[in-house]
């Protein structure tokens, strides 16, 4: 995986890492960011984030946080809150946490005081009783999709500030796919709903205005 050492003249820009250039670049990112310096590259993926937020609960070390991380730099996540525990295993993350902006919460009063004064809506990723459909549930446009500790779920006290909670459809004998799998069905539904829907409603009035 990755490049080797430039061929050629250098090129021109702050952006370059002159270490990677000369020495080659084995990361984990796409070819637009070879030989980026990660600085540049977070500064121009903070140029185009989404607007939603991701947070995990962490009170037992989850071991599918770094997954999360990692679907949330894929989707272009504002964000990742971990709720709990600070330490988690990054393994998972596979270096995205270093162009991914991660918040800690040690508590869930911490965390709803955040989403507060972000004007986010708190929306909880959970098959519990009551819960809405994702297929089918509207998410908002300014929210944080929670996901709980693997096992036990949403805790009591995030269940009790979401303004929704939303199960994902299943249909073999498990009674539960993991935090991992889950973030990154939640996130791209929220890019379905508000990037790509937005995207073709866009140009359905591009094609009217045309005529």
């Amino acid at each position: 995986m990755g490049v080797g050492p430039w061929v050629g003249p250098w090129p021109d820009g702050d952006h370059w890492d002159r270490e990677l250039l000369a020495g080659g670049d084995r990361r984990n990112v796409i070819d637009r960011y070879r030989y980026w310096t990660r600085e540049a590259i977070v500064e121009d993926l903070d140029s185009s984030r989404h607007e939603f937020h991701v947070a995990i609960e962490n009170w037992q070390h989850d071991f599918n946080i770094g997954t999360v991380v990692r679907n949330a730099n894929a989707f272009a996540a504002q964000a990742v809150h971990i709720v709990g525990k600070r330490r988690w295993n990054r393994r998972g993350a596979m270096v995205t946490d270093r162009y991914q902006h991660v918040h800690h919460h040690p508590t869930v009063e911490d965390f709803v005081d955040f989403a507060a004064s972000e004007g986010l809506s708190v929306v909880g990723i959970d098959n519990l009783p009551g819960s809405v459909a994702l297929e089918t549930a509207s998410l908002p446009r300014r929210s944080v999709l929670v996901f709980g500790q693997e096992g036990p779920g949403l805790s009591e006290a995030v269940r009790e500030v979401c303004s929704q909670v939303c199960s994902i459809s299943q249909f073999g004998s498990t009674r539960s796919i993991n935090a991992g799998v889950a973030s990154g069905i939640a996130m791209h539904t929220w890019v379905r709903q508000h990037v790509f829907e937005t995207e073709r409603a866009c140009g359905a009035d591009g094609a009217d205005g045309a005529l």
